[in-house]
């Protein structure tokens, strides 16, 4: 019996110090689940007091800032969107981004240190090592990525809306010319091919896209233009198509002293003469760019009316896009957008319209932050604007309503305007009777728009664009 009796204790003690080392894990693990779930709750109930205080006080300050965002942004989105958009609030979220994520690593790799793990067995020591490395690298890790989107959405914003100039709506609607520059190494200068206005209403975000043909001739300027003052009875000059003024403008630099971009400010005058609108802000898009956006965010899924052609027009053809509802990669997309040997131009407007509500619709908030880098890269080297940043939370506000309710078209093409020799006087009727309809009003008796009409060129003219492509 006696010898019995020292392995009865061997056996005693092993049994002990192994449920030892399973109230030491346990207890390792707690404080590894408590930092998680309430930073610094660990550090005051086995560690450092005071950091443990500091470290849970600001831990419940930021959840309860947080709790507060989410709460304004159902009651004030706009007031979410500046918040999102301010190039310096966005640095001051970024760094503090970047201190929030070192201080949580700091504090997971204390309550592994208050755990005691070099006193647990070797399976528990590498156990709370791995534990301890996974917290760190998803807190931390989710955290610093966070750092980086805002760091992304920050230099996107400086660069491409940097301008400081602000203009407030103009009879209640803003309105942003959108240029399609079709520039190239076999093009000189740049042309703005698709010149389109849209007028949309500052408190509903309901938007009336107003298309000009580029080959419209005698637009007329706003009296007292810089171009009004060159061309008193219109753009009259031989061979002057308005997507001309750009290019002349740029070629005459010396009449617009102080301006960045001449050919800009010029077509502005120009859309302003032909619509009777004030222009708020400008959009140039560089068509050669758009397939980077369209790759960028995964493509675009468009009901092709008909074979489309690729190239043709100055080159072979090489391909074609076929009928019937497809997901176009970037490349295909620029062609549906632009493609027009076998079209005429006003088909070509339709068709592009139909690629911007596409985009309008399909582009979701989720798709946007899983592909910002890409996305923002791609989209430097497309846009350029003066929309300032300090409107950009107006924009964003009024294309998320714009998104759930109908946009009206208005083309101003042929059998109802003729290019060669426009009506201005009832081009500007159809401005009026739109925004007029748009808003629910009955517009004028002239009938303009009225009946929505069918085939490749049904996006031009319609009240719900959506529905027509």
């Amino acid at each position: 019996m006696s010898s019995a009796t020292p392995s009865l204790r061997g056996a005693w003690s092993a049994t002990a110090g192994l449920r030892s080392d399973r109230v030491a894990f346990r207890r390792s693990l707690a404080l590894m689940l408590m930092t998680l779930l309430l930073p610094g709750s660990a550090q005051l109930v086995a560690g450092h007091k005071r950091v443990g205080r500091i470290a849970v006080r600001v831990s419940l300050s930021l959840l309860a800032l947080l709790l507060t965002v989410v709460l304004l942004a159902f009651v004030h989105r706009t007031w979410l969107l500046a918040l999102l958009t301010s190039p310096r609030l966005l640095l001051g979220e970024r760094v503090l981004l970047i201190l929030l994520s070192l201080a949580w690593i700091g504090l997971f790799t204390d309550a592994w240190r208050l755990g005691n793990p070099m006193r647990l067995r070797r399976p528990y020591r590498l156990a709370m090592l791995g534990v301890n490395g996974t917290l760190c690298l998803v807190t931390g890790g989710a955290l610093l990525f966070s750092a980086h989107l805002v760091a992304v959405q920050r230099d996107f914003i400086l660069t491409v809306f940097g301008s400081s100039t602000v203009t407030a709506p103009h009879d209640g609607r803003y309105n942003v010319l959108l240029l399609g520059g079709d520039s190239g190494q076999q093009r000189w200068g740049l042309r703005p091919d698709s010149i389109n206005l849209a007028s949309i209403d500052e408190s509903t975000g309901r938007t009336v896209l107003f298309s000009i043909p580029r080959n419209l001739e005698n637009v007329p300027f706003p009296q007292g233009s810089v171009m009004a003052q060159q061309f008193p009875h219109g753009f009259n000059c031989s061979g002057c198509y308005i997507n001309g003024v750009y290019t002349w403008a740029r070629d005459h630099p010396d009449l617009f002293p102080g301006v960045q971009d001449p050919g800009i400010v010029a077509t502005e005058q120009a859309v302003e003469g032909v619509t009777g609108l004030q222009v708020n802000y400008y959009a140039l898009v560089n068509l050669a760019g758009f397939t980077d956006l369209v790759d960028a965010v995964g493509g675009v899924t468009i009901d092709v009316p008909k074979s489309i052609p690729i190239g043709g027009i100055g080159g072979a053809i090489t391909g074609h896009i076929p009928p019937g509802v497809q997901k176009l990669d970037g490349y295909q997309a620029l062609w549906f957008a632009r493609s027009r040997v076998a079209d005429d131009d006003y088909s070509r407007m339709a068709r592009q319209k139909c690629v911007m509500n596409a985009m309008l619709q399909q582009l979701s908030p989720q798709t946007v932050v899983l592909k910002v880098q890409a996305i923002a890269d791609a989209s430097k080297r497309l846009l350029r604007t003066d929309i300032p940043a300090s409107d950009l939370d107006t924009f964003i506000e009024l294309a998320l309503k714009a998104r759930s309710q109908p946009v009206s078209t208005v083309s101003f093409v042929p059998p109802t305007i003729t290019t060669y020799a426009p009506d201005f006087a009832k081009i500007r009727s159809m401005v009026t009777d739109a925004i007029a309809r748009s808003q629910g009003g009955a517009g004028t008796t002239s009938g303009h728009g009225h009946a929505k009409p069918k085939g490749a060129k049904a996006a031009n003219q319609t009240n719900n664009l959506a529905a027509t492509c």
